[in-house]
């Protein structure tokens, strides 16, 4: 099978090592931490959860109500995605009477989502131009 034309020259074509680099690297990676980004980012990779995210990322903080009328979906669809984003520690949440308010954990949280959000936005004009 032949490979595509843009994909042609996307690999080195000599075997050339940086032994410290990798060794540099294989002792600070480390994979437990790896592990628990990678399950981070597969609870991103659900266009529900990230609209969930970007919301709260947007607005800061919403109760479970207007989430799930944000998504178009159901009290007891919403809640469980709120409460694995929570597990994930991407989302906190407060209790205040009845109602149930969301937001994001943390700064950095916030700064994943809006950094893949401007990403997304640079990558559509980027398309609308070629």
């Amino acid at each position: 099978m032949a490979e595509p034309k843009d994909l042609i020259g996307d690999v080195c074509e000599v075997t050339c090592v940086d032994e410290e680099k990798v060794r540099r690297l294989q002792e600070t990676i480390d994979d437990r931490e790896v592990d628990r980004m990678a399950t981070m980012f597969k609870g991103l990779a659900d266009k529900n959860r990230m609209k969930i995210m970007l919301a709260l990322a947007t607005e800061g903080e919403l109760c479970v109500c207007d989430t799930s009328n944000i998504l178009g979906a159901s009290i007891a669809s919403t809640s469980h995605h709120l409460r694995y984003l929570r597990k994930l520690g991407l989302a906190k949440y407060r209790k205040e009477g009845k109602l149930v308010y969301y937001s994001l954990d943390d700064s950095h949280i916030k700064d994943i989502v809006t950094l893949a959000s401007d990403h997304q936005h640079e990558l559509t004009v980027r398309d609308n131009t070629n």
